[in-house]
């Protein structure tokens, strides 16, 4: 087989595989609500800061609120520090 033909067939493979990767409706909508929970527990635990809270109580919120939702045990976030 010619280089040329072998690099066609595995860009056609790794195009046509794109599409059975797709998520159906029902799990974009899935997403949509998980994402929309993981921002409400985000928010919470800004505002849990921001009322003075001890920083690691805050942490720990979180992850209760965020079990189940995301990877990890930063919700779906980590930061520098």
């Amino acid at each position: 087989m010619k280089p040329s033909t072998l690099i066609a067939c595995a860009a056609l493979l790794f195009f046509s595989t794109g599409a059975c990767a797709q998520h159906s409706s029902k799990e974009v909508q899935e997403d949509i609500e998980r994402h929309k929970q993981m921002a409400a527990a985000h928010s919470a635990a800004a505002q849990c800061l921001q009322s003075g809270r001890n920083p690691d109580e805050c942490a720990k919120a979180l992850q209760v609120a965020c079990k189940g939702l995301a990877l990890g045990k930063f919700c779906g976030m980590r930061h520098a520090h």
